[in-house]
């Protein structure tokens, strides 16, 4: 089946091989959504029409009181027997990992998660490693990882993405959605706002770096995200047919990252700043906020560093100047100091990359002087940071840093060194490779106090 240029249903992008002009075949294995009332009540269907029996729940304490409960309930009605873990170790890291494994039984044919962004990851993550397929059932839609086929958890102090697998069945209850705290519903929005800026960076990396880009998938992206945000002030409310939206617009991103193999489609420098943030509090012993919360202030962000970085009159020899300037031990010492103990895990990305190198700058910015009238357009397409501050206020959400407990200090290392978070072409790449990023961070920072 060829690949649909425009958004349809999000049926008609499962189970399916997809031909597409963009050179590659596209595929996601998830193979079954529902989102609607009671589709809690759905779980023991799905189970057994797939041919399983010997289900393994995973949750939390919180998500086990919303709807692990209830998961396990049915499944027994049903004549299924689940085998339940609540999670003592929050930590999503690998004493995570071997909770699981001590207690998973040995007949499980298929693991359930129960809960949202972590503990899907953590299950995706061991599933995938154990052989067994799993399911999710949503307790908020606060992210676009549900259909992803990555995990990002902590290892060695480092937020690490892993490739590990889509689950074969998503179950999205409105019932239990419109319930979640409003803080997690207005993270979903939050999410769904940094496609404008992911989406800018992959077109500025084909211009740039001849990356890859698929055009369907991109515009799959996009009109799902302009589909959501139509409705968005109706979030507040909790109207479940606008919270099923959210749900479903989430999980069709997600399924975006599926079909194209990796999260390119769906994750840009707004989400490595928020994997910088995350692991900060992180080592600190202190929470942070819901990931789509830190997205959505994140996008503020790089949307105000676009619109310094096209109001500057970049010096195309200085930039140069300073790619041949570049020492490694440096920027090794500044990595130690922002990255503290998860320093050794950039340097090794650093080692294996070479991003930063003098010779591949320079080649970049070639590139970037050529295409800078491209460029400078492409900046023009991104919405207006005081357009999507503004969206933000209405849903009662955070859009400044200081509001998500980010204070000057901490706020300038992330516009220098997020871009260290993962090997992937970005804006934040791109102003250092001009050699304006110090620059306009300091300006943006200074613009933000004031």
């Amino acid at each position: 089946m060829k690949m649909p240029k425009e958004a349809r249903e999000l049926a008609d992008y499962l189970d399916r091989p997809l031909t597409c002009g963009c050179g590659r075949e596209h595929y996601a294995p998830l193979k079954a959504v529902s989102i609607r009332k009671d589709a809690i009540e759905d779980l023991p269907a799905y189970v057994k029409k797939l041919g399983f029996q010997h289900p393994y729940l995973i949750c939390d304490l919180v998500t086990y009181e919303i709807a692990g409960k209830r998961c396990a309930e049915v499944l027994s009605a049903a004549g299924c027997h689940a085998q339940t873990q609540v999670l003592t170790h929050v930590g999503f890291d690998e004493a995570t990992v071997g909770e699981l494994l001590i207690h998973m039984p040995a007949d499980c044919d298929l693991c359930v998660a129960v809960g949202t962004g972590a503990i899907n990851d953590m299950t995706r993550f061991f599933s995938h490693r154990m052989g067994r397929p799993f399911f999710t059932v949503a307790t908020a839609a606060p992210m676009d990882g549900f259909a992803s086929s990555i995990a990002a958890i902590n290892v060695n102090s480092l937020k690490t993405t892993f490739q590990a697998q889509t689950p074969t069945v998503i179950l999205g209850d409105t019932e239990i959605l419109k319930n979640a705290p409003y803080r997690m519903i207005a993270a979903g929005l939050g999410d769904l706002l940094g496609k404008f800026t992911c989406l800018c960076d992959w077109k500025l990396s084909r211009l740039i770096n001849r990356e890859h880009y698929c055009e369907n998938i991109a515009g799959l992206v996009e009109s799902c995200v302009q589909n959501v945000l139509k409705d968005a002030g109706k979030a507040k409310d909790r109207d479940p047919e606008v919270l099923g939206k959210i749900m479903e617009g989430l999980v069709l991103t997600g399924v975006a990252m599926s079909l194209y193999g990796n999260s390119r489609p769906a994750s840009g420098c707004e989400h490595h700043m928020s994997h910088y943030w995350e692991m900060w509090f992180e080592q600190r012993g202190l929470r942070p906020v819901p990931h789509g919360t830190q997205v959505g202030v994140a996008t503020v962000l790089v949307l105000k560093l676009a619109e310094k970085l096209r109001g500057t009159k970049v010096d195309f020899d200085a930039a140069r100047e300073s790619a041949r300037s570049y020492s490694p031990e440096a920027w090794e010492r500044a990595i130690h100091r922002a990255y503290g103990p998860a320093a050794e895990g950039v340097i090794a990305l650093e080692e294996a990359s070479r991003k930063n190198e003098s010779a591949g700058r320079l080649a970049r910015i070639d590139a970037i002087q050529s295409h800078w009238e491209e460029i400078t357009a492409l900046l023009a397409e991104l919405p207006g940071s005081a357009e999507v501050m503004e969206l933000l206020r209405s849903l009662q959400s955070p859009c400044l840093p200081e509001e998500i407990g980010v204070d000057g200090r901490l706020l300038r290392d992330t516009l220098l060194y997020a871009k260290e978070v993962r090997p992937r072409y970005t804006l934040l790449q791109m102003a250092w490779d001009l050699g304006v990023l110090e620059r306009l961070s300091d300006d943006l920072i200074s613009n933000l106090q004031h």
